[in-house]
């Protein structure tokens, strides 16, 4: 990449794959901007990581991601972009018969409104070859029962993220499903069960990494793809 510091900006930075790649980046002397909608969650989870920048709010407000571009502009642009920030909507999940429409609004404004407008806020401070990661889920390309409201919206951010690349080949566009994972998204997706035995966040952030410090063409990927990669 840039042979400057590089920076980034990721959403939903407080806790799960965000945080893990913040603490990456940051220890790796990248500047990262990060939000999540709970100011102090967010700034207990960063505490002190280097060159980490916080603007707490909800991704789904504009005059929050005019906030998220004004800091970007300060730090004098963006090599990485990870529109990691998604609301999962009702737990447990209902079937789409029984979807209350008002909140698959709202999932819908998070997960994909959300991420574009967001891009449409930073597109002056995206320097050419910057990244744009987007988490996705197997949700989103499978017919899973019980997972239509969130599958509906990763679908269509992945279907954003592709239509992105082709009409900005001076940016790299990733949509990466990360696989299962022990967060607390995962766990409110699977109420009461035990999830102990699926990987920590951490163990992604290398395929992720892969991502944005190799020459991938632009796409989607799998993590479990790219970590055997990382590890050769």
């Amino acid at each position: 990449m840039s042979r400057h510091q590089p920076t980034a900006l990721i959403t939903g930075a407080s806790r799960g794959l965000g945080r893990a790649l913040t603490a990456d980046l940051a220890a790796d002397g990248w500047r990262v901007v990060v939000d999540a909608r709970h100011g102090d969650e967010l700034a207990a989870a960063v505490a002190g990581l280097p060159g980490v920048v916080t603007v707490p709010g909800d991704v789904a407000d504009p005059v929050h991601r005019t906030a998220l571009a004004e800091a970007a502009d300060d730090l004098g642009g963006l090599d990485l972009l990870v529109l990691n920030a998604s609301l999962l909507g009702p737990s447990p999940q209902p079937e789409l018969a029984d979807y209350p429409l008002d909140v698959l609004e709202q999932v819908l404004r998070v997960n994909v409104v959300a991420p574009l407008g967001l891009v449409q806020a930073l597109r002056p401070l995206l320097r050419p070859g910057a990244r744009i990661v987007a988490v996705t889920s197997d949700a989103g390309a499978e017919a899973m029962a019980g997972w239509g409201g969130y599958g509906t919206s990763k679908a269509a951010l992945e279907h954003l993220g592709a239509v992105l690349a082709v009409e900005n080949p001076q940016w790299r566009v990733y949509v990466v499903d990360p696989g299962d994972m022990r967060t607390v998204m995962h766990q409110e997706a699977f109420p009461g069960e035990d999830i102990s035995d699926r990987p920590e966040p951490e163990t992604v952030v290398p395929a992720l990494r892969a991502l944005v410090d190799g020459d991938h063409p632009s796409g989607r990927y799998r993590a479990a793809d790219l970590t055997p990669a990382v590890a050769s």
